[in-house]
């Protein structure tokens, strides 16, 4: 009797090891990586009624967790954040006119956080690289709206990029486009976000 108890106890211990074993590689196979603040690029391009101009984020930060075990990676978190006044030009009053525009001084960041996949497919004749389009809250300035983000994904061994670009409105996150030199130029409301970016 004891010894059919036994055995009872060790089957019970082998399916529970068994199935361990089963899920392990189900739990660890999601991967994490941070964003290099010091790698890749993100900058903000525009127009106003004078010239071009562009701005560079010095300061960036995020992560990403993805699963790298099937046919096409699948990603379950993208979170992206640029401290709003490491946005810089080079020079100094137009800087000052868009932190004014941004309202820094309550809203210090700017985020994009995932909210789903719309698609994914992968590049033809490039290994391990992706066309992606990710549907997510971005917030500027204290608005957040639902946007489509469309980037490509390189996924190698060490390391990931991101590379892509957005259009945006300032108005659609109520930012009135900053002005100066008393109104006589202005900024267009249409500007557009390009990212490089590296995540270890």
């Amino acid at each position: 009797m004891q010894s059919h108890i036994k055995n009872r106890q060790f089957s019970l211990h082998a399916v529970i090891l068994v199935m361990a074993l089963g899920l392990f590689p189900i739990a660890t196979s999601a991967q994490s990586h941070k964003l290099s603040n010091g790698e890749g690029e993100v900058t903000v391009t525009g127009t106003s009624t004078l010239h071009d101009w562009e701005e560079v984020a010095e300061q960036k930060s995020g992560s990403i967790s993805l699963d790298n075990t099937g046919e096409l990676p699948k990603i379950n978190s993208l979170k992206f954040t640029v401290e709003a006044e490491s946005l810089k030009s080079g020079k100094g009053a137009m800087d000052k006119n868009t932190y004014k525009a941004l309202n820094t001084d309550d809203y210090k960041q700017i985020v994009f956080e995932l909210k789903q996949v719309k698609s994914i497919s992968p590049v033809v004749s490039t290994a391990n690289k992706y066309r992606v389009v990710a549907t997510g809250n971005l917030t500027i300035s204290g608005t957040t709206n639902t946007i489509d983000l469309p980037f490509n994904l390189t996924v190698t061994d060490s390391k990931v990029l991101l590379e892509g670009k957005k259009p945006l409105k300032m108005t659609d996150y109520n930012i009135e486009p900053p002005k100066a030199l008393l109104g006589t130029i202005t900024t267009g409301d249409e500007i557009e976000v390009h990212f490089n970016t590296v995540w270890k």
